[in-house]
């Protein structure tokens, strides 16, 4: 996992080292973190290709995300990546860009050749995970949301599996230089929730943007439903 002086711009391969560190950090986040997934029911079953499209918390999204999907899918998992994650985000985005058998898309540049990719990798038989927000959430919030994730189902013709990340923010937000999965003050692991909604069929729509909207009003649905529960538990 050396640090590359070239973006990559091809598909990566997980290897062993990739399946080593992703069993180990899966390990490691159920014993640190109160982690909980929530309708696992609605993520498609045997090895038909579709397309996860989630909000975006923490740097180690995807790894939580294949934590909950079907052992036998893991092979098939691949997630887009900005193509700079292993240059600018030290050894962290080395190994989650090995462990998420990324998928480079130039986030500085033209994002088209990533999305070609990552269509190619639907077509074979791939389960892809995009975050449609490009960059992580800058205050626990869901950011505009652009169209790449809707431009893809409607290509390729695969299901959305909507997923909504709750709890990454306070893990191991974008601000923080490692992860910081215990509430001190209460001392006790925080909570991380991962939820797998209801498959969204692209041929329900009749153009990119429909299904984008539909998308969106999945998960800032999810999110409101969060942040009032949050609210409450204050009360």
């Amino acid at each position: 996992m050396c640090k590359r002086n070239k973006k990559p711009t091809e598909i990566q391969k997980r290897g062993w080292i990739g399946y080593t560190l992703f069993y180990l950090g899966t390990f490691l986040s159920r014993i640190l973190i109160r982690l909980r997934y929530i309708n696992q029911s609605n993520i498609p079953q045997g090895k038909t290709p579709y397309l996860i499209v989630a909000n975006h918390q923490t740097m180690f999204d995807g790894l939580w995300i294949m934590g909950g999907i079907p052992r036998e899918q893991i092979p098939q998992f691949s997630g887009l990546a900005g193509s700079d994650l292993e240059q600018n985000f030290g050894l962290t985005g080395r190994i989650m860009f090995r462990v998420g058998q990324a998928i480079p898309i130039d986030r500085e540049g033209s994002p088209i050749r990533g999305l070609i990719l990552a269509r190619r990798a639907l077509k074979k038989g791939s389960i892809v995970m995009i975050h449609p927000e490009g960059t992580r959430t800058y205050d626990g919030r869901i950011a505009e949301m652009k169209n790449g994730a809707a431009y893809l189902a409607n290509k390729s013709g695969v299901p959305v599996v909507p997923v909504y990340i709750d709890g990454g923010f306070e893990v191991f937000s974008r601000y923080m230089s490692v992860p910081r999965p215990i509430d001190w003050k209460r001392f006790r692991r925080k909570k991380l929730t991962v939820e797998f909604c209801s498959t969204i069929d692209p041929a329900d729509y009749d153009s990119v943007h429909s299904l984008m909207d539909a998308i969106n009003r999945v998960l800032y649905e999810k999110e409101s439903e969060a942040f009032k529960a949050r609210e409450q538990s204050k009360t």
